[in-house]
C-alpha cells in the first residue's frame, strides 16, 4: 500500500517577521492598472485641471515615457473607485489616448482622503488663490474633525484647545501664518465672478478678502461696476464697502460712488493700443521710450501751433 504523502506548508519569512497589519498594508498598496473610466473624481476637488502649458508638457511626457508616478485611489462602499491624488495625470492620460493608469489603492476615511489629496497638490507651482482657499478650508475642517476624534478621552477644555491649534499646524505645514490661512478661506465666500477676477490677478488679494464680507447681491452689483468702469477696488475702497455693508447701508449708488473715487496712488490714465503706435518706432523700443517720445512730439506740435496763431 502506497504511503500517503503529507506536505507541510511552512510559514514564509514575511509571516514570521511582519505583523498581519503590515502584510495587509503591503497587499493594499500594490500598483494596479485601473481603467480611467472607472475612476470618479474626488467630490469638491479644489484644484482645477487646465489644459495649460504644464498639462501639455505632461501629455507629451506620458506619450514618451508613460505615467511614472502612480495615482492614489480608494475603493468606496459598493466597489466604486475614487481618485485621491492624480486628477491631472488622469486627464493627461486620456488626452494621450491611454485607457488605464497605474494606481495605488489605499483604505482611507473621508478625512484621511481629504488630507492626502490636499497635501499632494498644494506644493505645486502656480497654485491659484481659489485653489488654496478651498483646499485650506477642506483640510482645516478635516484636521479639526480628526482632532475631536483623537481627543475623546481629554477634558472639554483640552479638546477645544487642541482643535483650535489646527489652523496653526496647517499654517506651519504650508508656510503661512494662521491669519493668512483664514484670509485665504475667506475667499470661498466670494461669488464665482469675483473669484475669477482674483485668480486672473485683476483684484488684489487683500481687497478681495474685504470684499468677501459683502453679501452675494452686493458682490453682484460690485462686479457689474467693475465691468462697466473697468476698475477694480483698492484696499481702502474694499474696506469702505465692507463697513457700509455691516451697517446695512451699502446700496447700488454707494458702490458706484466708492468705485469712481480716484485712488490715492492712481491717476486716470489714457490708454492706446500698442499696435497703433508701434509702427512708428524701431522694433524693441520700450514703453517708456515710446511715452517720452510721444510727449516730446506733442510739446513740439503745441509750440508750432502757438507760433502759427501769433
Amino acid at each position: 500500500m502506497a504511503k500517503k504523502e503529507i506536505k507541510l506548508e511552512l510559514p514564509s519569512v514575511d509571516d514570521l517577521f511582519t505583523t498581519q497589519e503590515e502584510r495587509d498594508q503591503k497587499t493594499a498598496e500594490q500598483i494596479l492598472e485601473i481603467p480611467v473610466k472607472e475612476i470618479s473624481d474626488f467630490p469638491n476637488h479644489p484644484f482645477k485641471v487646465r489644459l495649460d502649458k504644464e498639462m501639455q508638457d505632461m501629455i507629451e511626457s506620458i506619450n514618451q515615457y508613460g505615467i511614472l508616478v502612480p495615482a492614489i485611489v480608494r475603493e468606496k462602499e459598493g466597489g466604486s473607485i475614487e481618485m485621491i491624488s492624480g486628477h491631472r495625470r488622469k486627464f493627461a492620460a486620456i488626452e494621450a489616448g491611454l485607457s488605464v493608469i497605474p494606481c495605488i489603492k489605499k483604505s482611507l476615511t473621508d478625512d484621511e482622503a481629504i488630507i492626502i489629496m490636499v497635501d499632494a497638490n498644494i506644493q505645486r507651482e502656480n497654485i491659484l488663490p481659489s485653489e488654496k482657499a478651498f483646499a485650506f478650508k477642506l483640510k482645516l475642517e478635516a484636521m479639526k474633525r480628526q482632532g475631536k476624534r483623537t481627543d475623546l478621552t481629554s477634558s472639554p477644555l483640552e479638546t477645544k484647545l487642541k482643535s483650535s491649534r489646527s489652523d496653526v499646524e496647517l499654517g506651519r505645514q504650508v508656510g503661512e501664518s494662521k491669519e493668512q490661512i483664514h484670509r485665504y478661506i475667506r475667499l470661498t465666500n466670494l461669488t464665482p465672478d469675483i473669484l475669477d477676477l482674483v485668480d486672473e490677478g485683476r483684484i488684489a488679494f487683500r481687497p478681495a478678502v474685504e470684499v468677501s464680507y459683502l453679501t452675494e447681491q452686493e458682490q453682484s452689483i460690485l462686479y457689474d461696476n467693475i465691468v462697466l468702469e473697468e476698475k477694480t477696488p483698492s484696499l481702502s475702497q474694499a474696506v469702505k464697502m465692507k463697513n457700509l455693508s455691516k451697517k446695512g447701508e451699502l446700496d447700488d449708488e454707494g458702490i458706484f460712488k466708492i468705485m469712481i473715487e480716484e485712488k490715492g496712488n492712481q491717476k486716470e490714465q489714457f490708454k492706446m493700443p500698442k499696435e497703433k503706435i508701434g509702427r512708428y518706432f524701431p522694433e524693441g523700443t520700450t514703453k517708456e521710450v515710446m511715452q517720452d517720445t510721444i510727449i516730446k512730439a506733442l510739446e513740439y506740435y503745441q509750440k508750432r501751433t502757438k507760433e502759427k496763431t501769433r
